[in-house]
């Protein structure tokens, strides 16, 4: 079966690809060992200038970058272009602090002399998503590399080009042959791959079956694994907050990347006496956005990745409707699908939707809706709030909206989740560390903590 390019927006085939054989991951798996071997000992000063020109590669090649990515999973242009110089960013971040980061890290014992001293494990292995074809590759193997590891990229199999372009961006700014790699290849194949002793460790960005499968094959085979999967982000509204910066936060916080994003958030928590002005203005605000041909600079939402997840998003929406929720704008797949030009009508996409009066025991108590979909809920007080905020499996992310000191500190230290982010939506950043909690995963990406997820702390004692 090939792995196979897809345009969202019109259900046309870009490309298609045979998977590696058995014989050629053998070869990639090889290569990314010997490569290692000698990369491992290159200074930490030249692996910075390769990943200043990974960066400046990525700035020069943004709009194709974006383009490419756009045609492959149907983010908005204007969006996927910023995903392209985030991947700079995470770059040259990695590229100016590895040092520090590496640095020996002394340490008080009866030795003459100890400290840790961090070095790279080898070969690992990346499974990542198609929602941010770049940056979930980049944000992983940006620190991968600077700490002296080799990687060997397993894409999502319907944004194989961005997988490709990628391996190029590594192969064109220096970093030597083997350093990166893309497999083509499909899920059964990732077994036998972490299961061969020379792939060190797994890093998975994906859904929790995805990541369950893993992370057990790593841990029968006794390697680390890092894993950032689903979530259920909460996006808790008080009445002492800015209710129109609130407003407009949500807005963005669930629709950015069409509604496709782990950290988006999802469940929208309403404290009290603002909870109806809330509800309009999120649904005027929902009401006006454009969907159309993501390529279009005017169209604010694009297709869902693939039909499937189009018609999982649907199904649940109308599992909700069903059981006695309401519709405050969208929900019907029927009446944007009349409004879209015919060559995009066997596109994959869903209108923006507010969901609201949800019962208890529908979809939205546990599932996690992956499209331009927002469920409000009305709570009497902040302890309902932080009940139903942490009623979910997931624990990625949370944004709390409140200028009340007290209550900041409540979100802080009692939303389940591993971020918090106060009067602001939950994003990544470079400097920060990320992850979750629950079945979000485990591990962190970004920051310090980041890089330190694949190396050896190795502790040295001198006398």
């Amino acid at each position: 079966m090939g792995i196979t390019s897809i345009n969202p927006s019109t259900g046309e085939t870009i490309a298609t690809y045979s998977p590696l054989t058995s014989g050629e991951i053998e070869q990639a798996i090889s290569l990314g060992q010997r490569t290692f071997e000698q990369y491992r000992k290159t200074e930490v000063e030249q692996r910075s200038e390769w990943m200043h020109r990974a960066a400046d590669g990525l700035t020069a090649q943004k709009a194709a970058l974006g383009r490419l990515m756009t045609l492959e999973m149907g983010k908005p242009l204007k969006s996927a272009i910023a995903e392209v110089e985030k991947c700079a960013w995470v770059c040259r971040y990695y590229a100016d602090e590895s040092a520090d980061f590496l640095r020996d890290e002394p340490a008080k014992t009866d030795a003459s002399e100890s400290y840790v001293r961090f070095l790279p494990l080898g070969v690992l292995l990346a499974v990542m998503p198609w929602n941010f074809p770049l940056w979930q590759v980049f944000r992983a193997a940006a620190p991968a590399l600077m700490a002296g590891n080799t990687m060997l990229l397993k894409h999502a199999s319907n944004v194989p080009q961005c997988a490709i372009a990628i391996e190029a961006i590594f192969s064109e700014a220096g970093f030597p042959k083997g350093a990166f790699q893309t497999l083509l290849i499909g899920a059964a194949q990732v077994e036998p791959v972490l299961a061969d002793a020379r792939v060190k460790a797994v890093t998975l960005t994906g859904s929790g079956p995805a990541g369950a499968a893993v992370a057990a094959t790593a841990a029968k085979h006794i390697k680390k694994s890092l894993l950032e999967l689903g979530g259920s982000d909460p996006f808790v509204v008080t009445a002492s907050a800015d209710l129109v910066g609130a407003i407009a936060a949500a807005k963005t916080a669930r629709l950015l990347n069409n509604g496709q994003s782990c950290i988006a958030a999802k469940r929208f928590i309403l404290v009290g006496a603002i909870t109806d002005a809330f509800e309009q203005g999120l649904a005027d605000a929902f009401a006006v956005q454009k969907v159309g041909d993501p390529l279009d600079e005017d169209v604010d939402i694009g297709p869902l990745a693939t039909p499937g997840i189009l018609e999982e998003l649907d199904q649940q929406v109308k599992t909700c409707l069903a059981m006695g929720a309401t519709a405050l704008v969208g929900g019907d797949v029927a009446v944007l699908k009349a409004q879209l030009a015919a060559r995009l009508q066997a596109g994959n996409f869903y209108p923006p939707t507010v969901l609201a009066a949800i019962p208890p025991g529908t979809p939205a108590d546990q599932e996690e809706f992956f499209g331009p979909v927002a469920l409000v809920f009305r709570v009497a007080d902040v302890d309902e709030a932080i009940a139903l905020a942490n009623s979910t499996d997931f624990g990625l992310g949370a944004s709390a909206w409140t200028t009340d000191a007290a209550e900041q500190e409540r979100f802080i230290n009692e939303l389940d989740a591993g971020a918090v982010f106060i009067n602001g939506l939950v994003k990544s950043d470079p400097r920060m560390p990320f992850g979750g909690i629950k079945q979000s995963g485990y591990g962190r990406e970004l920051g310090r903590y980041g890089l330190l997820e694949f190396v050896n702390a190795k502790t040295v004692w001198i006398k």
